[in-house]
């Protein structure tokens, strides 16, 4: 029997995070709540406590956290109520967690992920614009660290299924060929390309096989989640761009594959719930009901696939020059991906504007050496700055 291990989950308010929590609630004699953050939404995190009782909460705010710390302890319970990115990183890397979630969206992500990676956690990485800002500072940290990270974004975990274990000495030296990283395509995979203008933000987020937060759907529509997935793998496999190809496949079963030089291709399959590279990973190296049905392949009947058509997805193209260039151009990418989707989902600009956004924002700002935290940061506000400034000239 696993000791008893206490579980941060940063974001739980979220899709994964709920997932995550699902997960642990199956084996309550193995995980223990010991943590939970949640900034938009104060009610669902004060019902996330009441159920799970963990020792601390992180709200955006002093004053969210005092009305959350309010009505817990009317409710009897004892939990601690901490906020802002200081109450993240507090939560992170505090010694009784012995395991972090890394769920929290999009940059915010960053700062708490790298505390509990330096303090040496097991790390579940649902974000991955932390991996994708700070590469070579956050894989760095996690040798430093002894932190042992495990992937959760269910193409990067089921490539890690796939590999042998010592996959750090390069693709090429284990033998492996090329990986191939799915992509389901969206809810645009085949909308005519003159209609594209003029999609809105519900039927962006309406993805047609998973169920996600609007901004990730948004990536999903846009193919810049598989971009900034593509850069991810770089890192977390020591994998050049050129080894990496998308594929479409539209069914969301299998999740991704690895092309060994013998001519094996070894893939995992599965239904599309993200409770299964959760719990693959809160497991590892064992294995652990997930609470997902078994995959019924007659259900299923067939498995399609097609190359991904740039000029439907041209974030695609972007992330991949990005990951080329390297140095602070990930994390520029990913700050005016995040402004371009915020600005659309408040239907300030087009869909089709998102690429247009970020490419003039890689245009006119230059690349530059990442040697620090403070670079990646200073790099990300450059970034946003020149998406404002872009909005301001061009946004209907």
């Amino acid at each position: 029997m696993s000791p008893l291990q206490r579980v941060t989950v940063l974001g739980a308010t979220g899709s994964i995070g709920r997932s995550t929590l699902d997960v642990l609630a199956r084996h309550p004699q193995r995980y223990e709540v010991f943590a939970l953050s949640g900034f938009s939404r104060l009610a669902d995190l004060e019902a996330l406590c009441l159920l799970h009782r963990p020792s601390y909460a992180v709200t955006a705010d002093a004053g969210s956290a005092r009305l959350l710390q309010d009505a817990l302890q009317s409710a009897g319970l004892a939990t601690q109520v901490l906020f802002g990115n200081e109450g993240l990183c507090e939560v992170a890397a505090h010694p009784q967690a012995d395991t972090v979630m890394a769920a929290i969206v999009g940059s915010a992500g960053l700062a708490p992920t790298l505390a509990a990676v330096t303090a040496g956690k097991r790390i579940l990485l649902a974000n991955k614009e932390a991996l994708v800002m700070s590469g070579a500072l956050f894989m760095q940290a996690v040798r430093n660290s002894g932190s042992v990270l495990l992937p959760i974004d269910s193409e990067h975990n089921a490539i890690f299924q796939c590999l042998p274990g010592d996959y750090a000495r390069g693709l090429e030296q284990i033998g492996i060929r090329r990986i191939l990283l799915t992509a389901s395509g969206g809810p645009f995979r085949e909308t005519p390309l003159s209609e594209l203008p003029a999609v809105t933000p519900e039927q962006a987020c309406a993805h047609p096989n998973w169920s996600m937060g609007r901004k990730i759907s948004v990536d999903s529509a846009s193919m810049m989640n598989k971009g900034l997935e593509l850069i991810e793998a770089c890192w977390l496999f020591n994998a050049r761009p050129s080894q990496i190809e998308v594929v479409i496949h539209p069914q969301s079963v299998i999740h991704s594959l690895v092309d060994y030089v013998d001519g094996s291709v070894l893939a995992q399959l599965g239904n599309p719930d993200m409770r299964t590279p959760i719990a693959q990973a809160l497991a590892w190296p064992e294995r652990i009901d997930s609470g997902v049905a078994a995959l019924d392949l007659f259900k299923v009947a067939r498995l399609d696939f097609q190359p991904p058509d740039e000029q439907r997805f041209p974030c695609l193209g972007l992330a991949r020059q990005v990951a080329e260039a390297g140095s602070s151009a990930p994390a520029m990418l990913n700050a005016a991906n995040e402004i371009a989707v915020a600005s659309f989902l408040e239907k300030r600009i087009r869909f089709t504007d998102i690429p247009l956004l970020i490419d003039e924002v890689l245009n006119r700002e230059q690349i530059q050496p990442v040697e620090s935290l403070e670079d990646v940061m200073a790099a990300d506000q450059r970034a946003r700055t020149a998406a404002e400034r872009w909005l301001k000239q061009y946004a209907h």
